[in-house]
């Protein structure tokens, strides 16, 4: 049902319920939980992607089985949970209610051509309690966000795409290929100033400019051994005119 696999060093978790289309029911929950608790304390995983097999990502909550319950954890099972490493959701197919909350639990979105996005819950009178009405806004802006869970409508992945919602855009069929290969350009880097640096920008969401700053001083003074490291390593010649950053991705499509 939810499995935990290593490639390397990122974590693929995948949801494998092909008769509810990845639905989650309470003993998914449970699962997708403890799957995070385990990246959490994997020390050789440095970067999680979150995927649905089948060709679908999520059709959120198993309307049909109606057997969550609220905790502290969420009732999907960890979308009230914070993880210290990157994660990223590799999206084909559909990535609407409950699982458009999971994709924007994660950090990042790669999706294919032909995903669909959306508040499809809408139709149902059920409630966004999985993060969606918070996280939704932060990534795509208060308009975007209150028309999607006001109307309802499907968002394809070519207007996801343009709104932000999702970061790079990839084949149908290649969507965990895509996320992976994104984690791991980011499992390469120094991990310390990765979680320090991420860690700022949460930590500064819906603060004042002041609060944040504040935070990102005391979250780089923690990451001052891995920079002195890195200067040493700049001044012996690595790295010199862009050798090792990463090329651009806005779009891998055609």
């Amino acid at each position: 049902m939810i499995t935990y696999e290593r490639s390397g060093e990122v974590a693929v978790v995948t949801v494998d319920r092909p008769e509810r289309k990845n639905a989650i029911d309470r003993e998914a929950a449970e699962q997708l939980g403890e799957a995070w608790d385990r990246f959490e304390a994997d020390d050789g995983a440095l970067v999680g992607v979150l995927h649905g097999a089948n060709g679908t990502f999520s059709a959120g909550a198993d309307l049909q089985a109606m057997d969550l319950a609220d905790g502290p954890e969420g009732w999907l099972g960890f979308t009230r949970r914070e993880v210290s490493k990157p994660t990223i959701a590799a999206i084909e197919g559909h990535c609407v209610a409950g699982g458009l909350e999971m994709a924007l639990w994660c950090d990042l979105r790669v999706a294919a051509a032909s995903a669909t996005f959306g508040c499809f819950e809408r139709r149902f009178g059920v409630p966004l309690v999985d993060g969606g009405t918070q996280r939704l806004p932060r990534v795509v802006g208060l308009g975007r966000a209150l028309e999607l869970i006001l109307t309802g409508r499907a968002v394809d992945a070519e207007e996801a795409h343009d709104w932000g919602l999702v970061n790079r855009l990839v084949d149908d069929g290649e969507a965990l290929a895509g996320a992976v290969e994104m984690a791991e350009v980011i499992a390469e880097f120094p991990q310390e100033t990765v979680r320090t640096d991420r860690a700022a920008v949460y930590d500064g969401l819906g603060a004042s400019l002041e609060q944040g700053l504040a935070a990102e001083a005391w979250h780089g003074s923690r990451a001052l051994d891995t920079a002195l490291e890195g200067a040493d390593r700049f001044s012996a010649g690595e790295g010199r005119g862009g050798e090792g950053v990463p090329e651009g991705e806005g779009s891998e499509r055609d």
